[in-house]
C-alpha cells in the first residue's frame, strides 16, 4: 500500500511562532473592538448599516481561521500541549465577539423596520436579507448580553473543556491485544478490525474495544452529562422549547420537512433489517452481530479483497468526479497535490474524519483515517465534497457563506456517490456485489444506525433534565435506541452500547442532534443524482449553484430551485425507492450465491 500523506498547514499559517500568526491574534482583538465601536452607536444610514456588517464579518472570519489552524493541529496529536493552550487562548480572544454577536441582534431588533427597509431599497445590503431575517430570529433566543458573556465564558471550562477529554481520552487509549507480541492497538485500530475478513478477529477486537470503553465510561460519562446538562440549561434559558427545536433552526429545517424526513428513515426500517438478513445468509450466519455490519463479503475466488494504494484511491476519486464536472476533478488534484489531506492514522491523531475551511486562505484541509479499504476512498471523496462546497462560495462574503449540516451533507454524500456509481461501471460480479453490499452498508449507518443515535439522543436529552445518568444508564438508553431500529436485523445480545462513548458528535455542546442531518444528506443527494443521471452535462451549473445558495436560504427554498418539496414525504420516499432497488439486487445476487 503507498504512503499515506499528512498535510500542510504552511499556507495557513507557517506555525505558532510565525509573525503571521502573531499578527493575526492581534488583528483580531482590533477588529472585535471595532465591531463594538460600530454597536455602541445607532443605525444611521444603509452605508453604517452596511459598515457594521462588515464589521461583523471581517472579526468573525478571522476567529473561524485563527481557532480552525490551532483545532486542525490538536486533532492530530491531542497531546500537543501548545495546541492546546492556543485553542484556550483563542477561546479567551474571542468572548468580546460573543459578545459582538448578541449585541448585533439586539441592534437589529431594536432597528428592525429600519434594516428590513434598507435591505429592500438598498441593492449593496439585498444579498443580506436571509442572513438578517436569521439573525433577527435568533435575536429572539438569547439571554441578555451579560448573561452571554457568562455563558461563553464559562463554556471554556465547562462544555469544551468536556469536549477535548472526550477526544484526549479516546484518541490516547490502547489495549493489548497480543500479549505474547507485546502488541497494543489503539481504539481507532480496533475499530477498523471491523472490516476484517476473519469473524474471529472481528469478534476479538470488538469485545477488547467493549472492555476500553468500559474502563473509560466513568469519566466519559461525566463528559456527556455535563455537555448534555449545560446544553439543556442554556437552551432552556434561551427560551428554545427543546433541544430539537434549536437543532431544528441550525439545520435551517421546518418541523413539517424534519417529520417527512424522520418518517421517511422510519418506514425504511423494515427494508434494512432484509439487507442484514441477506447479508447473514452470505456470510453464513444465523442472524448478524453488530461486529459483522462491517465485514466484507466473502470472496468466491482465491484473490483477496482490493486494497487500494493512496494514490489509487486519489486518481480514481478525481476521475469519477471528472465525468460529472471537470472543475471537481481539477479541485480534488489540486488537494491532493498541495497536502490539504492528512490521511495518516497514528496515535494522538483523532479517529473519523473530518473538513475544516480557512475563509482568509480560500482553502480546506480533510482529516481521515486511510485504511487501503473502498470504504476508505468513498471517506475521502464525502470530505472532498465539503470541500468543494467551500470552493464554490468562498468568494462570497462571510455571512453568505455559513450553510446548515444539512445542507454541508448533501455535498459530501453527492461526492460519495459519484465514486461509487463509477466503480459499478466496469465491475465484474464478485466486485459488483462488494460494491453494493458496501453502499448498502453506508446507507444502513446513514438511516439506521443513525435513527438510533438520534433516538438515543432524545432519550438522553429527556432523561437529563431529571439529572445526571450513569454509564450503565447510558449503556441502557444506546441498547434500547439500537434494538428499536436494528430489530430482527441484528443479535439483540451483541449490539454496541458504548456507541454514545464512540461518537464525538456526543460531545458537541453547541450543536446537538448532530445525526439526522446525514439521513437529509444521504436522501436529498440521492434523488439529486436521480435528476443529475438524467439531465445531462448542463446539470453541472444547476448544482453549482445550489451549492452557492445554502449560505442565502432555508433548505425548503434551497430544495424549491431544483423543484424539491421537503415538507413532503414523498419527496425523501424518492431516496429510499433508490435504495430499495439496490437491496432487491443484492437480495438476488446473494440467493444466486447461497441458493
Amino acid at each position: 500500500m503507498g504512503g499515506k500523506p499528512r498535510w500542510k498547514l504552511t499556507t495557513i499559517y507557517p506555525s505558532f511562532d510565525a509573525p503571521e500568526y502573531a499578527r493575526d491574534k492581534a488583528l483580531l482583538h482590533e477588529r472585535i473592538h471595532a465591531l463594538l465601536g460600530c454597536l455602541g452607536t445607532p443605525l444611521s444610514s444603509p452605508e453604517a448599516f452596511l459598515g457594521l456588517i462588515h464589521a461583523y464579518e471581517a472579526a468573525a472570519g478571522l476567529a473561524e481561521n485563527l481557532k480552525a489552524y490551532a483545532e486542525a493541529i490538536y486533532t492530530t496529536d491531542t497531546r500537543d500541549e501548545r495546541a492546546l493552550g492556543e485553542i484556550n487562548a483563542l477561546e479567551a480572544a474571542a468572548l468580546p465577539l460573543e459578545k459582538g454577536r448578541v449585541l448585533f441582534r439586539n441592534c437589529l431588533k431594536e432597528q428592525q423596520g429600519l434594516a428590513l427597509q434598507w435591505i429592500e431599497a438598498e441593492d449593496a445590503l439585498k444579498p443580506y436579507a436571509f442572513f438578517i431575517t436569521e439573525s433577527l430570529e435568533k435575536a429572539a433566543f438569547q439571554m441578555s448580553p451579560d448573561m452571554e458573556d457568562l455563558a461563553n465564558d464559562l463554556s471554556r471550562s465547562g462544555g469544551n473543556a468536556w469536549t477535548r477529554l472526550h477526544e484526549a481520552l479516546s484518541s490516547a487509549a490502547t489495549v493489548l491485544w497480543d500479549e505474547a507480541a507485546g502488541e497494543w492497538k489503539t481504539l481507532i485500530s480496533l475499530r477498523d478490525l471491523a472490516h476484517s475478513p476473519d469473524r474471529h478477529i472481528r469478534e476479538q477486537a470488538y469485545k477488547a474495544e467493549l472492555e476500553a470503553w468500559k474502563s473509560l465510561a466513568v469519566p466519559l460519562a461525566a463528559a456527556l452529562n455535563g455537555v448534555k446538562g449545560t446544553a439543556i440549561t442554556l437552551e432552556t434559558r434561551r427560551g428554545w422549547k427543546s433541544p430539537l427545536e434549536k437543532s431544528r433552526f441550525q439545520s435551517r429545517i421546518s418541523e413539517k420537512t424534519f417529520a417527512a424526513l424522520i418518517a421517511a428513515m422510519e418506514g425504511a426500517l423494515p427494508l434494512f433489517r432484509r439487507y442484514l438478513q441477506a447479508k447473514a445468509r452470505l456470510l453464513g450466519l444465523p442472524v448478524c452481530a453488530f461486529y459483522d455490519l462491517f465485514a466484507p463479503v466473502p470472496r468466491t475466488g482465491a484473490a483477496p479483497e482490493r486494497q487500494w494504494t493512496w494514490e489509487e484511491g486519489t486518481d480514481f476519486i478525481a476521475t469519477q468526479f471528472d465525468a460529472f464536472d471537470p472543475g471537481m476533478g481539477t479541485f480534488a488534484r489540486h488537494a491532493f497535490a498541495f497536502s490539504w489531506i492528512d490521511a495518516e492514522p497514528r496515535e494522538g491523531k483523532i479517529g473519523g474524519a473530518y473538513c475544516t475551511d480557512f475563509p482568509l486562505a480560500g482553502e480546506s484541509r480533510i482529516l481521515c483515517n486511510f485504511d487501503g479499504s473502498f470504504d476508505g476512498v468513498t471517506t475521502v471523496a464525502h470530505e472532498l465534497g465539503h470541500a468543494w462546497h467551500h470552493e464554490l462560495v468562498k468568494d462570497l462574503s462571510w455571512s453568505l457563506a455559513r450553510y446548515p449540516m444539512t445542507l454541508a451533507e448533501t455535498a459530501s454524500i453527492f461526492a460519495e456517490t459519484l465514486v461509487f456509481e463509477g466503480a459499478l461501471q466496469h465491475a465484474s460480479f464478485q466486485e459488483r456485489l462488494a460494491l453494493m453490499e458496501g453502499n448498502l452498508q453506508n446507507s444502513c449507518q446513514v438511516i439506521v444506525d443513525i435513527l438510533s443515535r438520534f433516538y438515543f439522543e432524545e432519550a438522553l436529552f429527556q432523561r437529563r433534565a431529571q439529572g445526571e445518568l450513569s454509564p450503565e444508564g447510558l449503556c441502557e438508553l444506546m441498547g434500547d435506541a439500537q434494538k428499536r431500529t436494528y430489530a430482527q436485523g441484528l443479535d439483540p445480545e451483541r449490539l454496541h452500547p458504548y456507541m454514545w462513548a464512540v461518537k464525538s458528535h456526543y460531545y458537541n455542546p453547541a450543536l446537538g442532534f448532530y445525526n439526522y442531518p446525514y439521513g437529509f444528506g444521504l436522501l436529498f443527494s440521492l434523488s439529486f443524482y436521480a435528476r443529475a443521471r438524467t439531465a445531462g452535462p448542463g446539470f453541472r451549473a444547476v448544482y453549482r449553484d445550489l451549492l452557492r445558495l445554502t449560505g442565502r436560504a432555508s433548505a425548503e427554498t434551497v430544495a424549491q430551485a431544483v423543484g424539491f418539496t421537503l415538507e413532503d414525504e414523498a419527496f425523501w420516499r424518492q431516496g429510499i425507492g433508490i435504495i430499495a432497488a439496490q437491496v432487491d439486487e443484492f437480495e438476488r445476487m446473494v440467493t444466486q450465491i447461497t441458493g
